[in-house]
Order: structure tokens, then C-alpha cells, then sequence
């Protein structure tokens, strides 16, 4: 019998980058399924895209899952994928590379689990990730927006 496989889809929005931000992400195991979101009122897209993979890890309560992420954030795939990620890491960020804080939060949290992402198309005709679409722009033009803490304190040390 095949190892049953966690499927999250996944995705973020901001209303301008900077600007107010959201991330939706749904968990599909066999015929169970659970959407996530929230909004936050100021980050940025390439957060909320890493911030909807980390929420939606964060969920679980197993480890040692065999896990597929659909994602359409290249950012997100390609760091992972392509291993930038684990340079970053070996080099604690060298040159200012963005979003430290969120990345090192996946990074430990990936470690419990065996994950592979795929790229989708974004605003295409898959409807997981078009309802994860709906979910970030939602969450993003709601009320009672959350504060990336992370994004909001790098900003004030740059003024």
C-alpha cells in the first residue's frame, strides 16, 4: 500500500509590496481538508508566500509526514528546491538576504518532515490554489490585521 501523502496548497497577496498583506493554505489529507488564512497589515508578497507554507507546517501535529506543497511563488520553490536556502543558512545570511527570520522558521520546522514543492500556475485553473488565492486576498482586505512583527521591527531599524 502506497505511504498516504499531506497535500498543501498554498499562497500569498499584498496590497502593494509593501503594503497590507494576506496568505491562505489548504491541508488535504485523503478526504479531510482545512483552509487557513490571515491578514497582516503591513509586509510584503514574498512574506505572506513563505508565511502560508510555515503556518500550514505549523499546523500539524504529527511529524515524519510525506508532505507535497503546491505552491505558484517561484521565490518560495526555487530557495527550497534549488538549495539557496541551505547557502543561506551555511553563511547566516550573508549580504542581507531577506526574511531571515521566516526562512530559518521553515527551515526548522522542514526538518520534521519530508517536503517536495511544485509549482503552479498562478490565476490559472487549479482551484486549490485559485481558492488559496481567494483566502490571502480576503484575509489581506479584512479587519483586524495582524502585525508581522519580523517585517514591521527590520523596518523601523532601517529608518
Amino acid at each position: 500500500m502506497p505511504e498516504k501523502q499531506l497535500i498543501i496548497y498554498t499562497d500569498g497577496a499584498a496590497r502593494g509590496n509593501p503594503g497590507r498583506g494576506g496568505y491562505g493554505a489548504i491541508l488535504m489529507w485523503g478526504n479531510k481538508q482545512k483552509e487557513l488564512s490571515a491578514g497582516y497589515r503591513l509586509t510584503t508578497n514574498n512574506r505572506m508566500e513563505l508565511m502560508a507554507v510555515i503556518v500550514a507546517l505549523k499546523a500539524l501535529t504529527k511529524e515524519g509526514l510525506n508532505i507535497l506543497i503546491y505552491t505558484d511563488s517561484q521565490y518560495v520553490l526555487n530557495s527550497v528546491e534549488k538549495k539557496w536556502l541551505d547557502g543561506w543558512v551555511r553563511t547566516n545570511f550573508k549580504g542581507g538576504k531577506k526574511n531571515k527570520d521566516l526562512w530559518m522558521e521553515y527551515y526548522h520546522l522542514a526538518k520534521k518532515h519530508s517536503i517536495k514543492f511544485v509549482w503552479v500556475k498562478g490565476h490559472a485553473d487549479n482551484i486549490h490554489n485559485n481558492r488559496c488565492d481567494e483566502l490571502a486576498t480576503a484575509a489581506a482586505d479584512g479587519n483586524n490585521l495582524l502585525i508581522d512583527e519580523g517585517y514591521e521591527q527590520l523596518q523601523n531599524k532601517l529608518l
